[in-house]
């Protein structure tokens, strides 16, 4: 049974057998952002627009909420290797934007450079039509092909869209970190569910739109997992979205030592 994560708790990552893991996935599954307004109905259509009668009624409509799961991977001097977030982010903000903030930032990818990373294909929208119970964004990790010079991977969380929405308003966001069968590609099945996160409608995250969820590290020769759960506001006031880059400057300035 998955434990839910404490601020500071740490993890040990085994196999249901107790081998070594080698497999290792952190998915995160949200819900559209809703919003009430009113809508006007026809009770009874009259003859020729005569007599016609309508009435206001409230209506619920869901509005697209883009999440984005990321990852930043350190070495044992806490210098940044690699990073692993949305492509889509190319183009439209960096370089023009990132590249000002932290020189030498990798573009956006689905694979980390040594390939033991995989990130599946952006959610801009989040569930609709309720919680179907399944990770709309997933980031697979194979700890044997992790480059020797990493020892550290954080995995962080920002809102990107809309402007202005604080984890307060989302209707539910839950991070699980896991243990899977089958490809980084496509993940088969969960076999161990080690921990959860439940980031959503908490007073706590109030004003905060970005999350750094923990961390993979290594320990004498084996990785371990440490929550972190920190939240803040990652909006620098320049980019009218997600400033993804103040999040990993958080991290390199406070989190890698």
């Amino acid at each position: 049974m998955a434990i839910r994560l404490e601020k500071g708790q740490r993890i040990n990552l085994e196999k249901t057998n107790g081998s070594k893991l080698t497999r290792f996935m952190v998915g995160c599954n949200w819900g559209a952002l809703t919003s009430g307004t009113k809508k006007e109905v026809v009770i009874k259509e009259g003859f020729f627009g005569i007599g016609r009668e309508t009435k206001w009624v409230d209506e619920e409509i869901e509005i697209d909420l883009d999440l984005d799961l990321s990852c930043l991977m350190v070495d044992a001097d806490g210098q940044l290797v690699d990073t692993l977030y949305s492509p889509l982010y190319n183009g439209r903000i960096y370089p023009a934007n990132f590249s000002k903030l932290i020189k030498d930032l990798p573009l956006g990818s689905d694979w980390s450079k040594d390939g033991s990373m995989y990130h599946t294909p952006d959610d801009t929208e989040g569930d609709k039509g309720g919680d179907d119970g399944l990770d709309n964004e997933i980031v697979t990790v194979d700890l044997d092909k992790v480059n020797p010079n990493i020892q550290q991977i954080f995995f962080f969380l920002d809102i990107f869209r809309p402007q202005g929405v604080d984890f307060l308003r989302i209707p539910y966001a839950a991070i699980r970190m896991c243990e899977y069968e089958g490809t980084q590609k496509d993940v088969r099945r969960v076999t161990n569910e080690f921990a959860k996160y439940d980031v959503a409608k908490e007073q706590q995250f109030s004003g905060k739109n970005a999350l750094i969820l923990g961390k993979l590290y290594r320990h004498n020769g084996e990785w371990k997992f440490a929550a972190i759960g920190d939240a803040y506001n990652h909006s620098d006031g320049k980019l009218p979205n997600s400033n993804l880059c103040v999040t990993i400057q958080k991290i390199l300035t406070s989190y890698t030592k």
